[in-house]
């Protein structure tokens, strides 16, 4: 499949994603259109990206003064200590705004790199190279940044959209089976959320998703981007629809704080289990029918992924999520503020269904037993 090209309209600022195999090839042609001025470049870059293709990115930014930031990616490392960091580097190299920071690597570096060009002189130019299918199909688009906190996770940040996106499928070829499935979740959630169709096409294509056939990945890519791009361009700063983009992530969000991020569960795993314990509550809430959540759940079984929610059968396990649940963003009050799916391709607005802790708690048992 020829590179596909996505653009981002939105109120104030457009830009492209470029999807495709070795598209990499195309980043100093594209930033000498999108960033004319800029003569230094801040790379912070993912220390497990391969050197090869960190050489390939070298190479094309051998016209510019480059600068290498490494980053360390985890959760821990998704922090205003090393935001401020990065921010001492880049100012000692006396950047000014019309320069450029680009962020190589999965969605911790994105969010991380993205903050720092948000606040960076109140805004440098940033340019996201995702390499992860998750960072490909989710967060590299949207324009969200920021860090965690002792409290919670991204609950520092801003809304800081990119000049650039380059997705480019050759960083997937070096990613371990645990990781697509973490980027197929979201791929999943995008079509169960909007496009009945594209989850059909699921059915017959998750397979060759997960063990990285091009065309089938950049199809798959393309269409998730799509589909988050309508929220997002339906919501920007979040205040509304684009809280359904959170399916699923609610008790993720909660599983991943409870297993202090561990990397035994990804955030994919995490959603793959929240969007089932949605799903249940959709049923209990008779939201939804059994026939929509079987045939979702069919989908999880041909994949092997059922082991993602398997465990959340047990009532005193869902229970134990039920505490971390009041700090998810999508909260506006002591309740919590749950998407549920109506069908595949139609989810309930946001703030429609609000749940109080008691109440959840009093419902944990038909949740785990549905």
């Amino acid at each position: 499949m020829k590179t596909q090209e996505i653009k981002f309209k939105g109120l104030n600022h457009n830009y492209s994603i470029f999807i495709g195999s070795n598209v990499l090839d195309r980043l100093q042609q594209k930033i000498k259109k999108v960033c004319p001025n800029t003569k230094k470049i801040a790379l912070i870059v993912d220390s497990k990206i391969p050197n090869k293709l960190k050489n390939t990115i070298k190479t094309n930014l051998k016209n510019y003064e480059l600068f290498i930031l490494p980053f360390s990616s985890s959760e821990k490392n998704k922090s205003l200590k090393q935001v401020n960091f990065y921010l001492n580097k880049i100012l000692s190299k006396n950047f000014n705004r019309s320069d450029l920071i680009i962020a190589v690597g999965g969605g911790i570096t994105g969010d991380v790199a993205g903050f720092v060009a948000s606040i960076f002189k109140r805004g440098i130019n940033f340019i996201n190279i995702p390499t992860t299918l998750l960072a490909q199909v989710d967060s590299s688009i949207g324009g969200k940044t920021g860090v965690n906190s002792s409290q919670g996770k991204n609950l520092i940040g801003s809304f800081y959209q990119p000049k650039l996106v380059i997705s480019d499928t050759s960083f997937l070829k070096y990613l371990s089976k645990k990781e697509m499935i973490c980027g197929y979740a979201e791929i999943l959630k995008h079509s169960i959320i909007k496009d009945k169709t594209f989850f059909d096409w699921l059915i017959k294509n998750t397979k060759d998703i997960l063990n990285k056939k091009s065309e089938q990945l950049i199809y798959a890519i393309k269409k998730s981007c799509q589909i988050k791009m309508f929220f997002v361009n339906k919501d920007v700063n979040e205040k509304n629809l684009r809280m359904i983009l959170n399916f699923g992530h609610t008790f993720a969000h909660a599983i991943e704080v409870k297993n202090n991020y561990s990397k035994k569960i990804t955030h994919g795993e995490a959603v793959l289990a929240g969007m089932f314990l949605a799903l249940r509550i959709s049923f209990v809430k008779k939201v939804c029918n059994l026939k929509t959540i079987n045939k979702i759940e069919q989908i999880y079984k041909n994949n092997n992924l059922s082991y993602t929610y398997k465990k959340y059968s047990n009532q005193n396990l869902i229970n134990g999520l039920v505490p971390y649940l009041k700090n998810d963003k999508k909260n506006n009050d002591d309740k919590v503020n749950f998407i549920l799916l109506k069908n595949i391709g139609k989810t309930t607005l946001p703030n429609k269904y609000k749940i109080s802790i008691k109440n959840l708690k009093s419902l944990s048992k038909s949740i785990a037993q549905y």
